[in-house]
Order: C-alpha cells, then sequence, then structure tokens
C-alpha cells in the first residue's frame, strides 16, 4: 500500500510533457519554504492500492504522448521506495514514462532498487552550503550529493531543481560553487531554477502552524536576472521555471 495525499492530472511543471503527478506522503526535511506542509506528517494519506495508480495512469496515458507519464512527490517519494517499486514496474509494463521528484535525502537499498527503475529523476538540491542547507531543511546535504553522484555514475540521467530564495539561497557564491559541483556532470540535462513563492501559506494558516518566511519577500526581476545570468555561466540547459 501506498500512502497518497493527492493527485494532479495533466501537470505540466514536474517532468516532460502531459503527467499525472502524484504527491505521496511523509517527508524527513522540514524546509521552510515547503509548500505542502500537510504531506510532512508520514501518518497522513490515504492508503492506496498500486493498482488504483497504474489503472489511473492507464486511464490517462492517450494524454501523455510521447513525452509525458507519471511523477511521484511529495511529501517524499523515496520515504516510501519499497512499496513503490511495485507501482513503478507496473507502469512500466504498460509503456509509461516515469519521473520521481526527490530530495535525495534517503539513501538504502530499496531506493537504490527504486532509481534504476524511474526513467528521469528531478532532484532537489535545496542549497549547495552545508551550514545554509542545514538552517533551510534541518538536516544535511551531504547524501543528495552523493545521490546525485550515483545517478552521475549509474548513467541516471536527471533534472536539478533550485528554488531562489532571496536571502537564503540566492547567494552568488553559493551559485557559483553549485555550478562548480555540478558543471560536468553528463546525465544532467536541465536546471530548473525556481523563483520562490507563498503559495502554501493559507495551508500552515488551515494547520495553525507559524510559516517561518513570511516576511520574505518573493524575487524582483532584477534578482531573478542576476541569478540566471550566475546559472547560465555553468550550465547550457538552465532555465527560469
Amino acid at each position: 500500500m501506498i500512502r497518497v495525499h493527492s493527485y494532479e492530472s495533466m501537470g505540466t511543471y514536474d517532468g516532460p510533457g502531459l503527467r499525472l503527478v502524484v504527491f505521496l506522503q511523509g517527508c524527513p526535511f522540514r524546509c521552510l519554504y515547503c509548500a505542502n506542509p500537510d504531506t510532512i506528517p508520514v501518518d497522513g494519506g490515504t492508503a492506496t492500492e498500486p493498482e488504483h495508480i497504474i489503472n489511473m495512469a492507464v486511464s490517462q496515458k492517450p494524454f501523455f504522448g510521447r513525452r509525458g507519464g507519471v511523477t511521484f512527490s511529495g511529501g517524499e517519494p523515496t520515504a516510501q521506495a519499497k512499496d513503490l517499486i511495485p507501482v513503478v514496474k507496473g507502469l512500466k509494463e504498460q509503456g509509461i514514462n516515469v519521473c520521481i521528484d526527490t530530495n535525495g535525502g534517503i539513501w538504502n537499498p530499496a531506493v537504490e532498487e527504486l532509481l534504476k527503475e524511474i526513467d528521469l529523476v528531478l532532484l532537489d538540491v535545496k542549497q549547495i552550503n552545508p551550514e545554509r542547507h542545514l538552517s533551510l531543511t534541518e538536516r544535511s546535504n551531504e547524501q543528495t550529493l552523493k545521490t546525485a553522484q550515483w545517478l552521475e555514475d549509474n548513467g541516471k540521467p536527471f533534472w536539478l531543481r533550485y528554488v531562489l530564495v532571496p536571502g537564503i539561497s540566492d547567494f552568488e557564491e553559493d551559485i557559483r560553487a553549485l555550478g562548480e559541483h555540478f558543471k560536468y556532470f553528463k546525465m544532467l540535462q536541465r536546471v530548473e531554477v525556481l523563483p520562490y513563492h507563498t503559495l502554501g501559506i493559507h495551508k500552515y494558516e488551515t494547520m495553525g502552524q507559524e510559516y517561518k518566511l513570511k516576511d520574505t519577500k518573493t524575487n524582483t526581476p532584477e534578482q531573478l536576472d542576476r541569478a540566471m545570468t550566475l546559472f547560465n555561466e555553468y550550465f547550457d540547459c538552465a532555465i527560469l521555471n
């Protein structure tokens, strides 16, 4: 059984083409800007049979075209890696492209087996600076970077996703450090720079929780231009998403 938080049909932001996005429950990170705080508790969501997800995807397959498919997001989908493996295998048997959106912070034999089945990994690197990553997520970025190296070493295509938060992840020195770290990765197909947004604030209010970045402003056009200039120095596949 998979614990599912929600679904999004015809998603266009979580991988190539049109996609069925399955948001899974549970995440070990505590990102200050998390837009889905309701997906963090491991005991939430709805217990769902693998066949239900597979049948839903098959029913939408005509809309996927040549590039679309299913993306597992969250939460953190690798938190349910063992139970997710048969779902992914079932989708692959149906000829459906499968992506996973992950922070790369969990590693065990089940995660390794899962990633071997995935067509494309969307790797969320929250911060390259260890101290700032810890302040932002309450977790180390060591395993995330190891996961990226595993993807590179095992010929697994991935996209790098980076949320640009003013005063937290938009420092020039950090963007340059990120560029230096990843610029020679051959399996890195795309770098997505994601502007900071506050769309999840109402969820914190509903849950009676404090949104700790309530005083953080969204990116100005100048901040976005400056960041993209930096990313473009290191990558020819960087886009502002």
